[in-house]
């Protein structure tokens, strides 16, 4: 028997979490829930969950404060575990602050809960990177100095590891495997956030503005570039 992949969700709304563990529950998914920031926290670094769906608004700790020492606590509290927040409808700077903390996607309050569940279907199909056994391996990929291994999901800079959420990963792969081109920003919602970009959406670019920090500057200035009313392309030596 397969083991059931695990979510865990955590907010304070009860009928929603029932919710969503049914309509999950239908999808094949085992949910467990909690609505308190604190023992959330300590829940989601107990276990290796495939998906944490965290509200911002909870007792004892922020959303904002869970995803901090989450993404702080180290490998083995599964810091790197993908996070889907919950964010007011409106309020635009918890998005943006949610995504720069660590956040791999959000959805605004009210929403409807089939679209969270596709959000986390999406979303854990990427980070569990399904192939069948008889693939082989994917071979490394590489530009300059930044090397993925993909079978690992690990990234290098030189001699540096970094530490990347699951659609920082996502977005780097696609923009390393086609270095040296624009890669458009609504294709590039699809492939890393597997959805459509609202007008207003700022997802991506977040994720890019990340990426951005931690890579740091290339042996040619700036890695990923900005195309104006194109896409983003990383920049490789020659191109």
């Amino acid at each position: 028997m397969v083991d059931r992949a695990e979510i865990l969700v955590i907010d304070d709304d009860a009928e929603l979490c029932e919710l969503l563990a049914e309509l999950l529950g239908q999808e094949g998914y085992a949910v467990e829930s909690n609505g308190d920031g604190r023992s959330g926290l300590l829940r989601a670094q107990s276990k290796a969950f495939s998906v944490v769906v965290l509200d911002i608004m909870l007792p004892s700790l922020s959303g904002f404060e869970v995803l901090t020492r989450l993404r702080q606590g180290g490998p083995e509290q599964n810091s790197d575990v993908p996070v889907i927040m919950l964010t007011a409808k409106g309020e635009d700077v918890d998005r943006i602050v949610g995504l720069e903390m660590g956040a791999d996607d959000y959805l605004p309050k009210p929403f409807n809960p089939r679209e969270l569940v596709a959000r986390v279907r999406a979303i854990h199909r990427r980070a569990s990177g399904r192939r069948s056994p008889a693939a082989a391996a994917p071979a490394p990929l590489s530009v300059d100095d930044i090397e993925l291994l993909p079978s690992a999901r690990s990234v290098r800079v030189g001699s540096r590891e970094l530490d990347l959420t699951t659609a920082e990963y996502d977005l780097l792969e696609v923009l390393v495997q086609r270095a040296g081109t624009v890669v458009p920003r609504d294709e590039l919602g699809r492939l890393v956030l597997g959805r459509r970009l609202s007008a207003y959406d700022r997802a991506i670019d977040m994720h890019i503005s990340n990426l951005r920090k931690k890579l740091g500057e290339g042996p040619h200035g700036e890695r990923i570039k900005t195309v104006r009313n194109a896409g983003y392309i990383l920049i490789k030596a020659g191109a």
